[in-house]
Parts: C-alpha cells; structure tokens; sequence
C-alpha cells in the first residue's frame, strides 16, 4: 500500500505544490455544480447555545461572529464545534473553502469527519487534485478511514480526465477491507459509471451480495446515460424480481431507457407502476413521463398527461412543443410555444428546430431574429438549425455573418456538428470555396464532415475535388458509408465521368459490403442518361432488384428532354404517373419532351390529360430576404405594394441586358 501511495503521490505533487502555496481565496458560491447542505444530520444532541446558533448559519459574516463567540468561550479548542466550523465553510453555498482550509490546519489532531469534510468540499469546488491529496495525507498519516473517506474520494475521482486516480481508490478499497461496505461500492458503481467503464461497473454490481435500491438504479442509471438502453432494462427486470422496490430515482432512469428505445409499452407499465404505489408524481418524474410519451410517437397520451398536472415547468412546456414539431404539426407546437410561460434557449431551439426540419426554413429565421432581439443569446444548438434554415433557402448573407460573430470573433468554438452544417450552409448556397476553408480549419472531422464536404463538390458540380475527398477520407481511415457514395455518384453524374462512376457502383458491395440501394440506381440511371446512353440507362432500370423509385424515372425522363428521345420518355413519363399521379412537373416535362420534336398533338393529349385529372401546374416563384423578412415572388405576381416600381426595374434590367447582347455583337 505504502508504494502505491507513493507512486500516486509523485504523479501529483508538482501539480499540487502550488495550489497550495498559492491558492486564492474560492468561495463555494462561485462554483457552478449545486452544493449539498452544509450541516448534515449529526447524531450529537446539540446544547451548547453557541453551537446551536451554529446550526443555522447562512453567511461567512455569520460565521466569523460564531468563531469568535467560539474562541471567547474556549469551543474553539474541541473538535465537534471546529468540525462543524469547518463544514460550513467547505460544504455551504456561502461558504469558503480556502477558510476552511486554514482552520483545518490549525487544528492538532483533524478527525476522520474533517478529514472526509475536506475532501468532499474541493470535490464540490471542483479541485478534485487538492481533494484527492487530501485522501493520500490521509492514509500516509494512517488516519483512520471509513466508507464516506473512500466515497467522497470517488466522486473527485469522477472529475479527473483519466480513471487511473479512481481505480487506484478502488485498489486501496480491497487492501484496507471495505469491499464489503455496500456505500464504497455504490460509490465505484457510480464511479465507474460515470466514466462509461460500464464492463467494470457490472462487474462490481454482480459482486454485491448486498444491493439496496441505490445499488441497483446507480446501475440502470448508467446503462440509461450511456445509452445501453436494452442493458437497462434487463436490469431493472431482475430488480423487479428481487425484493427491492424501485424508487422515484429509478423510475426516472428506466423512463429514460424506454425514451431511447422507443418501448412504449415499458413506458406504460412504469406509468401504472407510478399510479399502483401512488407515488407523489414530482415535477422530474412528471417530465420523465412526457418525454418517454412524446419520444415514443404517443402525443395523446402526452397531451393527458400535461393537461392533468398542474405544476409545470419551462422543460415540460418545450417536450410539447418539441413533440408536435416533431411528428409535423407546427400549428400545435407554436400554440405551445407561445403559451410557454417562461422561455428559456432551449424553447426557442425547439421550435427553431421544428420548422427548420420541417421545410419551413422562412419561420425559422424569423423566430430567429425575434429570439436575438429579445436578447436572448443563441447556443450552438440554435446555430445548427439557423444555418441549417440558410441552406435550404441560399441566405448566405445571414450564414456569413453566423460565422463570422460567433465563430471567428471567438463567441463560440467551433465543433464538428456546427462545422458539419456550416460546410453544408456554404455549399447549398453555391459559395464552394469557403466551405472547403471551413472544412480545412476543422479540429476534427467525422464521417458527416467528409460527406458533407463530398456532397458540396457534388452539387456544385467539382467532381474531381468530390472524388479528391473521397480519397483522402479513405486515407485516413474512414469507411463510407451508403451517403457517402450518393454524392460521389451524383459527383460523378454532374463531371461525366461514366467510368469512374461505374467502377465506385461496381465497388459499393464488392469492397465495401454497402448494398446499392434504390438512390443509387437512381445516380447511375442520371449519369447513363445525361452522357447520352439512354438505353443502357433503362436496362438498368429494368434490371434492378427493387422496385424503381420516382428519382430513377425522372432521372431517365429527364435525360430524354435533354436528348430527344420522345418514346423512352412516354414510357418513362407512364411509370412516373403511376407512383405519383398529382406531380405537375411530370406532365409539364413531358410536354416539353414533345414540343421540342414538335409533336404538337401529343402536347395538346399531354395537357388535355392534365386537365381530365384536375393537376395544376405548380406557378414558378422566388425568395428575397430583406432586413430579415423573406418577400415571396410568383410569376405575373402583382400582390407587392411596389409590383409597378419592380417591374419597372426588371424592364430597365432586361433592355440593359438587350443592349449589352447587342455590344457583343458589334
């Protein structure tokens, strides 16, 4: 033990030297993480007036008044009154722990309960190292231990970027004999737990002879966190078994299981359970219960729920909100949302996000404007959706200036999903380059980043470079993916390049094991079609092992347009129809097909049908966004209060136009 000791402390002591020498004054208000009360049940009966004023204490003023009450009457020399002295400077909100620090090194002979204070106070200040010191003093001082010293000394542990300090703890816990106390190892369960170690944290458990309800939902709690979702679950079907009932902590956890799986009817037994042990539904077990309904696609139920409870918070009004955005129904999620009493960035990104998901990118960037003008400040989950919103409508301007204040002036870093959807942003709105320049700064990239980057070269029609970062992703190590080769196909579709193309279609399966798939039939019917190999293209079709989609029809239909092939686009045409009778633009390309062979009875038959089946031809429209409002434009559109002075405008452009073709010519 004496060698493990030192070699730990070693690791430590030129980290620690000077915090110690140097260590500012911290007070434990300044720290973030919630702290518990100060003045834990004591099983002394207090008596003493001195000490009983001591109990309820709320300031360091306060205190200081008491301490020198204490030293006055001579308390201050015993270790009870310095011990709780010394709690409330470490454990309470107000506290100081830097004061704690002196008066426990004042004191002769610090007892275990100073000791264990000490180390869970710079835990809760968030100094794990100084804690963890605090810990090895006291074994080289062979100060006696109990379960609490091992306990408090995980949870700093939990703090620590690796988990050498913490398994370290857990050596010591089986060479001192406290591997038997159930508190040590709830506390390496949660250790463990909170690092992901979750093979060692089982390992633990299933040692336990002993497992009382903290053993078993700090179990299913960190399965739940991490997402093992299944694991959970079977571990709360043996503590069903067992002859511990499961708490509210529980529940909660196993609720957070059945959200991620989507097991609603787990979800429903957990509900019954809470109605069966009429448990006092509180306000975490309430929204636990909304989002497992909202997750598992169960409004309804949802609904119920939040109408018959009458305490709500800020996050049970934005599950609803999210929850309708989710399923599509953004008429209800905005009533909620406008509802919401008190909105917090989270409300805002919900409904931010519902209608930048769903295709209504204009709502998006309006709530946007109206969230920042109300000088709330956006977070990264914010910036995702808006640019998101600024690709699907080329607002560039909006996107830029994204970038610009809140990533480049150092506002807010740059992480891979925020880059991910900034490359997108740039490329969708055709602006290649700065989206390659955000790409190259990238920290790190995942598998998104290198599609994302494909995917932008594909549609702006830089197959080589789509093809440049293809390579270089399999160079380092990256496996694509079914996405990944879309974009290279499109990439190779928009370059021509038809071997290429044709070698990366014949690879998917053969060395990358990725079935192709309906979309990708669809490329490759695109590129047979646009480089003129119109046959080849409907063998393909014809030839696919699933029924074609509406992409691959179109793709040939088009191609036909393009090359004049009038039959293949009747049959191409046909097909479409079937799949989706009410799309205009099959009729209207159609025709288009026809009138360019002047087949002018065939476009009359094209048009005629169209009338037969009530299909409308969708009006061709633009989007301008000015000072942040998006103005709609459709064709012969005369709704704009200034329609005359716009059109006046287009005429002057359009003659300009006519008198520079007629320059050229000269």
């Amino acid at each position: 033990m004496k060698s493990l000791f030192l070699f730990v402390h070693h690791s430590l002591r030129r980290r620690l030297s000077y915090r110690f020498q140097h260590h500012k004054p911290l007070s434990s208000s300044s720290v973030h993480t919630k702290k518990p009360k100060w003045n834990s049940p004591t099983n002394v009966i207090i008596t003493n007036p001195t000490l009983v004023v001591m109990e309820s204490c709320s300031t360091m003023r306060q205190l200081r008044q008491i301490q020198a009450r204490m030293t006055v009457t001579g308390l201050i020399t015993h270790a009870f009154p310095v011990s709780r002295v010394i709690a409330f400077c470490a454990l309470a909100d107000s506290g100081d722990i830097h004061y704690a620090h002196i008066l426990f090194d004042r004191f002769q002979e610090p007892n275990t309960f100073m000791w264990n204070t000490m180390i869970r106070g710079y835990g809760n200040a968030r100094l794990p190292a100084v804690a963890f010191s605090f810990f090895l003093y006291m074994i080289r001082r062979r100060v006696e231990m109990d379960s609490r010293s091992f306990v408090f000394a995980l949870k700093a542990c939990e703090q620590f970027s690796g988990v050498y300090e913490g398994e370290s703890v857990h050596c010591l816990v089986w060479k001192m004999g406290f591997d038997y106390e159930l508190l040590v190892r709830n506390g390496l369960i949660h250790f463990y737990s909170e690092r992901g170690l979750l093979k060692h944290a089982r390992e633990v458990f299933d040692e336990s002879s002993d497992k009382d309800v903290v053993t078993w939902t700090t179990m299913i709690d960190g399965y739940a966190a991490q997402k093992c979702s299944h694991e959970a679950m079977e571990v709360f079907k043996l503590m069903l078994l067992g002859d511990v009932e499961p708490n509210e902590v529980t529940l909660i956890a196993v609720l957070s299981a059945c959200s991620e799986m989507g097991d609603l009817e787990m979800g429903k037994k957990v509900h019954e359970k809470v109605k069966e042990k009429c448990m006092g539904c509180s306000l975490s077990l309430h929204n636990a219960l909304l989002v497992m309904y909202v997750k598992c696609g169960h409004l309804i139920a949802a609904r119920e729920l939040f109408d018959r409870v009458e305490t709500r918070d800020v996050y049970s009004w934005t599950c609803m909100v999210n929850g309708y955005a989710k399923c599509g129904d953004l008429e209800s999620a905005r009533r909620f949302f406008d509802q919401t009493p008190q909105k917090n960035v989270v409300s805002w990104n919900a409904m931010i996000a519902g209608y930048s998901q769903n295709n209504k990118p204009e709502e998006s960037l309006k709530l946007f404007h109206e969230m920042v003008g109300g000088g709330l400040v956006p977070d990264e989950h914010t910036l995702v959706s808006v640019l998101s919103a600024c690709g699907q409508l080329t607002c560039l301007n909006l996107g830029y200036w994204i970038h610009q204040y809140f990533v480049v002036g150092k506002r807010m870093s740059l992480s891979v999903t925020l880059a991910n959807v900034m490359v997108d942003m740039y490329a969708k709105c055709g602006s290649i380059d700065a989206a390659a320049e955000v790409f190259s700064t990238m920290p790190e990239r995942n598998l998104i980043s290198w599609n994302s980057m494909i995917a932008g070269y594909a549609a702006n029609g830089r197959a080589k470079q789509a093809i440049n970062v293809f390579d270089q992703m399999r160079n380092v190590g990256f496996k694509p993916d079914n996405i990944t080769f879309v974009s290279l196909l499109t990439a190779c579709s928009h370059g021509g390049l038809i071997s290429e193309g044709r070698e990366y279609f014949d690879n998917m399966e053969r060395s990358y094991g990725i079935k192709p798939q309906r979309e990708h039939y669809a490329c490759m019917v695109d590129l047979l079609g646009r480089t003129g190999l119109l046959e080849e293209a409907y063998k393909l079709i014809t030839n696919m092992p699933m029924q074609p989609c509406e992409a691959a029809w179109g793709a040939l239909l088009n191609a036909c347009r393009m090359h004049g092939n009038v039959e293949l686009a009747r049959l191409s045409a046909r097909n479409l129809l079937s799949l989706d009778p009410e799309d205009s633009g099959i009729y209207m390309l159609l025709a288009n097909v026809c009138a360019n062979d002047r087949k002018w009875s065939d476009v009359r038959r094209v048009r005629s049908l169209m009338r037969d089946k009530g299909v409308k031809k969708i009006p061709g429209h633009s989007l301008i966004e000015i000072d942040g409002d998006f103005i709609e434009f459709l064709v012969a559109d005369e709704s704009h209060p200034q329609s005359e002075e716009i059109y006046k405008v287009l005429d002057e452009i359009f003659l300009l136009s006519k008198l520079e073709d007629c320059s050229c010519e000269l």
